[in-house]
């Protein structure tokens, strides 16, 4: 049986009009538009570079990471220099020895790399350090100077370069490492998910973009007070919080609460009061600069910050205004209660009363079961039931049946 001959194929020439037809074809896949679109990602990732800390973007492979940085720069038209971390040698981030004609008495430079030198003369860019994870520790350990002190070699990096990380978890990184807990602590841990629908949108052209935060200038004071009140607020209450090194190796590769990291947390919630930025975004940037945990006690305190005073609300319980949050709002009237404990008498017992009753009008009847539990058990003899209680009998006798139906079902 013969076989068919195969037919012979001729070199593509460089000039073959079809070429030309392909790179029209994937100009016109590039071409893409940009539009305002809320990202709380995106703005918590734009405040912590406006801030000028080191941002360390934690995910997946293929999740955007990297596109992100490209647009971010693109948005603020920084020039990105991108370094790939892992294949680098320690002497590429701490310098190369050069001899000179008399070390005895100049000693030896360290010369920088060609990226750094171009980050110099441009005197302004985004430095952005990809494959954080799969960097050895001896590479790492060469990072600490550049990422704390900007330095690398002999040259020390303008105030205009900002440097953004990224770095995939252990267990999807090829040869991954876990970060030294003296590097991690330098970075604000961002964890860099995807939105379905702006995967959707950019793959349709259309992605979001990234834009700096509009600062005010009227807030900067205020600001800075807010800032400082609520960290040092938090950090006086629970003294354990100041430093506390996380016991596996794993946590310790991300954010922990230290001194250097309050401080930056401190810059982040300045710059995100000056900013107007929503909860959410300094809910993302708090927790990651000091973990879930204290920066989860950091935000109840900073909510607690503007509760209204237990005692202008005792003052006038008619004219009160509560807050709308329901933890907020329970933390109000506990707060009315303890301030009634702290100094009993008959016309505070009765205001106590009538704002727990405003309370049950304007929101969740059952927040105020528990406080109006303890006002009860405040009573002195002498003093008359307030009318107004009798609004209160039924909720709280409705939930305390509910919680025997509750324990009912438990057993």
């Amino acid at each position: 049986m013969s076989v068919p001959s195969q037919p012979t194929l001729s070199p593509v020439s460089t000039d073959d009009p079809q070429l030309d037809v392909a790179e029209a074809l994937l100009a016109l896949l590039r071409d893409a538009s940009t539009e305002p679109r809320p990202d709380i990602q995106l703005e918590a990732l734009t405040l912590a570079v406006a801030a000028d800390l080191p941002v360390l973007l934690w995910g997946e492979p293929g999740i955007g990471k990297t596109a992100a940085l490209t647009q971010l720069a693109a948005a603020l038209d920084l020039p990105l220099t991108t370094v790939i971390a892992s294949v680098h040698e320690p002497s590429d981030f701490s310098g190369l020895p050069i001899v000179g004609d008399d070390p005895a008495e100049q000693g030896v430079p360290m010369a920088p790399p060609d990226w750094a030198v171009r980050l110099v003369r441009a005197g302004r860019g985004l430095l952005f350090l990809d494959e954080l994870s799969t960097a050895p520790p001896a590479v790492q350990a060469a990072l600490l100077r550049l990422v704390l002190e900007r330095r690398i070699g002999a040259l020390r990096l303008p105030p205009g370069v900002r440097i953004v990380a990224a770095a995939n978890p252990r267990s999807s990184a090829a040869d991954g490492w876990e970060l030294s807990p003296p590097l991690a602590n330098r970075f604000v841990h961002l964890q860099w998910t995807h939105d379905h629908e702006v995967v959707v949108r950019g793959l349709g052209g259309t992605w979001p973009r990234a834009t700096l935060p509009r600062l005010n200038q009227q807030r900067l004071p205020d600001a800075v007070d807010f800032a400082r009140r609520a960290v040092c607020g938090l950090l006086t209450a629970r003294p354990t919080l100041v430093h506390r090194l996380p016991s596996s190796e794993t946590r310790r590769g991300g954010p922990w609460p230290s001194p250097r990291s309050w401080e930056m947390t401190l810059r982040l919630i300045a710059f995100a009061t000056a900013a107007g930025s929503s909860r959410d975004v300094l809910s993302l940037l708090v927790r990651a600069t000091v973990g879930d945990g204290p920066g989860l006690e950091l935000l109840a305190s900073v909510d607690r910050m503007d509760l209204p005073d237990p005692e202008e609300l005792l003052a006038d319980p008619a004219g009160a205004v509560l807050p709308e949050r329901g933890d907020l709002r329970q933390a109000a009237l506990d707060g009315v209660v303890a301030a009634v404990r702290a100094r009993p008498d008959k016309a505070r017992w009765d205001a106590a009363w009538e704002l727990l009753v405003r309370a049950v009008r304007t929101g969740a009847p059952d927040l105020v079961v528990v406080p109006a539990s303890t006002l009860a058990s405040l009573r002195r003899e002498d003093w008359d039931v307030p009318a107004s209680i009798e609004q209160l009998a039924g909720v709280v006798s409705l939930s305390r049946r509910a919680d025997e139906a509750a324990a009912r079902v438990a057993r």
